[in-house]
């Protein structure tokens, strides 16, 4: 299966670059799954396609301020760390910019703040190791200096602000852990969860923390071919008893996000039933994946050739998924 098979038309002006406002006002584009009939209507019309029974799962990972920015030691230069995984209390799995530029042994501070980050090595594909000193507070510094990352595809010229702490994370986001934001779930407001839940649908946690998975982008042209980053995830014997539940009497699984998505599939069982637990999952769904779990899917839309697109291609099949982008195109999503 070709990578380019996934390619389609974006115009650069149809990306978005900052989020909606107020939140819970975007369009949302109805894909029947069964025949490929398409609607157009309000996110806020969300509750009205779901059924009594249905279990909506959201992912409730917090975005942390992982993109931390300083000075090289030596020369002064600039040097732009990405967290990504931690490995120990002081060591952590990173993205470098300049990467060139921070080779083994390079010392990064980040003033006014009393930190210091050496780059210790390489840690796989463009990835490095870095050590923190100290390690102890850690967490209360990258608060006070670090950057919430932002997607890639959003490219502004005075970079993040400081709305984007709050509109980059969803209305449900509890555990830290994520390097870059559940978009699906952004669209949800409080009010809109509480008229779905007086519907009597059922609203399920579940813990996936976003990360490099979400925007690194597929090198290979063969799909099969390649691999996406691992992520944590968790689900709760109790989100699990209420997922399996709601299959029982007729309901549909609903999953916001391919985040919550993967961490479903990953702890389906055959019977269609999902295991609690917790651990790291790199599972790359792509078309010709049978879905074990979900049922309904609430996802943005996603950039060509991304493994993203390939996990909704997998859900929808991939005419039909190409023919509501470009219907969205059309209409100017």
């Amino acid at each position: 299966m070709k990578l380019g098979d996934f390619d389609y038309n974006l115009p650069r002006n149809l990306v978005a670059q900052e989020p909606s406002y107020p939140r819970g006002s975007s369009r949302l584009l109805v894909l029947r799954r069964e025949n490929g009939n398409m609607a157009h209507r309000e996110f806020s019309e969300l509750p009205h396609f779901l059924r009594k029974d249905d279990v909506v799962v959201l992912n409730n990972t917090k975005v942390i301020p992982a993109r931390l920015k300083g000075r090289k030691k030596r020369t002064g230069g600039r040097g732009e760390i990405l967290l990504l995984e931690r490995k120990t209390e002081s060591v952590w799995t990173c993205l470098l910019k300049p990467a060139r530029r921070l080779k083994e042994g390079c010392e990064i501070y980040f003033p006014p703040a009393k930190l210091k980050a050496q780059v210790l090595g390489r840690d796989g594909e463009n990835q490095h190791l870095i050590e923190f000193e100290p390690s102890e507070g850690l967490e209360e510094i990258m608060a006070q200096i670090g950057e919430i990352p932002l997607p890639p595809y959003i490219k502004r010229e005075k970079g993040p602000t400081s709305q984007d702490v709050e509109a980059y994370q969803t209305v449900y986001a509890k555990h830290e852990g994520a390097v870059a934001a559940p978009t699906a779930g952004l669209h949800f407001t409080s009010s809109l969860l509480n008229e779905i839940k007086k519907r009597g649908i059922e609203l399920v946690e579940i813990t996936l923390h976003t990360g490099w998975a979400s925007f690194r982008s597929l090198k290979g042209p063969q799909i099969e071919k390649n691999r996406i980053a691992r992520e944590y995830f968790r689900i709760t014997p109790s989100a699990a008893l209420k997922i399996n539940e709601a299959r029982k009497k007729g309901g549909r699984v609903v999953a916001v996000g391919t985040s919550a998505t993967r961490a479903l599939e990953t702890r389906a069982r055959g019977s269609g039933e999902v295991s609690s637990g917790e651990g790291w999952t790199d599972l790359f769904i792509y078309p010709g994946y049978e879905f074990r779990v979900v049922d309904a899917l609430i996802t943005n839309f996603h950039m060509p050739r991304s493994s993203l697109l390939l996990l909704v291609a997998a859900f929808v099949g991939r005419q039909r998924l190409m023919a509501a982008y470009e219907e969205a195109v059309e209409n100017h999503y």
